[in-house]
This record gives structure tokens, C-alpha cells and sequence, in this order.
């Protein structure tokens, strides 16, 4: 028998939605594990290793640009991998974790990050992912003010495609601005900061 039906009694329920000073003071390697959707605690599933790979790749590439960005109209952002960020509060918090995102810089302690202060979410779409990263955290990220929001799809142990999608104020949704692709031999993004792609680096994310 399944170890789910010796887990699912009545006393394993989640006894009272969680809120965000709950959340602060929940170990953080259980907090590495999950998110809270409306108060209601999530499991995250483990990413893949090429999913891994192709998330800190791409944040290299944009931690990159934003250090060229500073020096150049000056400012702080910073680039983060796998972190909390909560997306609001009430009526019930929802704390999302984006593979990867260019923020406004923060102090080490503030956790979880206000969604206020990012700039860029990035999620690499996997297989089993797909409903999560183009509905469900489209429109949470949407919901929240978050600017830009990127989806990196990967195919063959390679980035295959990131669209790059922005939000229409006016709407309260993201739209689409545009795709790139390796096979478009498009190697630059100009918005919210210049990121010069380097599709073979993005390449063999596996060895």
C-alpha cells in the first residue's frame, strides 16, 4: 500500500493557513520545499538537474548585465536563485519561489522578499510544470505588480525558447513582447536592462 494512505488521516491537516510571520519562523529547509498558495501550504517538486543547470545559467546572463547596468546608470540589483517571495498578504499569503529573478537590492534578513522589489521572475518550464508556469504563476505574478515575468522552455539539454512577457498595467496581465530562440539568432534582450544571450553557453546544460 501507497505510503499516501498511511499519511492521509484527519490529524495530518493543515491546522491553520499559514501567514507570513508563521512563515518566518518555519525552518527554511522545509521552507525550501514548499510555497503557500492562499494560506495553503504546497509541495515543490524538485527540479531536475538540466532544469537546475539552465535556471543558474540564465541568471548568470542577467546577474551579468545588471552588474554592466549599475555601473552604467548606477543603482543596486541583484540577481537571486530558488527564493521566497511573497506575492501578498491578504486575504490569505501566497509566497511563490521563481527559479530565478533580477531584484532591487534588499538586506540579507528580509525574508520573504516583497514581490515589490522584483523586477524580473524567471521560471524554466519542465515537464509536469507547464499549468503552474504559464497559468497559475502568470497570473499570481501578475496579481502582484512583478513587471516582467520570463519562461524559459528547455529541449534537447538546451535552451530552446524564452518569451519574454510584460505587464499591461491597464489590464492587470501580462502580455506577450517577444520570443527568442536560437534558431532566430537573436542574442539580445533590451528591457527592463540590456542582457546579452549566449545561446551556446545556454547549450549542453548537462555533461
Amino acid at each position: 500500500m501507497s505510503a499516501i494512505f498511511e499519511w492521509a488521516r484527519s490529524d495530518n491537516l493543515q491546522p491553520e493557513p499559514v501567514t507570513v510571520e508563521i512563515w518566518r519562523k518555519l525552518p527554511e529547509d522545509y521552507c525550501r520545499q514548499v510555497e503557500v498558495v492562499n494560506g495553503e501550504v504546497i509541495r515543490a517538486e524538485s527540479p531536475q538537474h538540466v532544469h537546475q543547470k539552465a535556471a543558474r545559467r540564465i541568471a548568470e546572463l542577467v546577474e551579468s548585465a545588471a552588474r554592466t547596468h549599475v555601473s552604467r546608470y548606477g543603482g543596486c540589483l541583484d540577481v537571486e536563485l530558488d527564493f521566497d517571495v511573497v506575492l501578498w498578504e491578504f486575504p490569505r499569503t501566497t509566497i511563490r519561489r521563481p527559479d530565478a529573478a533580477l531584484i532591487d537590492c534588499a538586506p540579507n534578513h528580509l525574508r520573504p522578499l516583497p514581490a515589490s522589489l522584483v523586477k524580473i521572475a524567471i521560471e524554466v518550464v519542465s515537464p509536469g510544470s507547464e499549468k503552474v508556469d504559464i497559468a497559475e504563476k502568470k497570473t499570481e505574478y501578475a496579481v502582484a505588480g512583478i513587471p516582467w515575468y520570463w519562461l524559459v522552455w528547455v529541449a534537447d539539454n538546451r535552451v530552446d525558447t524564452i518569451e519574454i512577457h510584460v505587464l499591461d498595467h491597464v489590464l492587470g496581465q501580462y502580455r506577450q513582447h517577444c520570443t527568442l530562440r536560437p534558431s532566430g539568432n537573436e542574442t539580445t534582450i533590451n528591457v527592463p536592462i540590456h542582457v546579452e544571450l549566449d545561446w551556446k553557453y545556454l547549450s549542453d546544460l548537462v555533461l
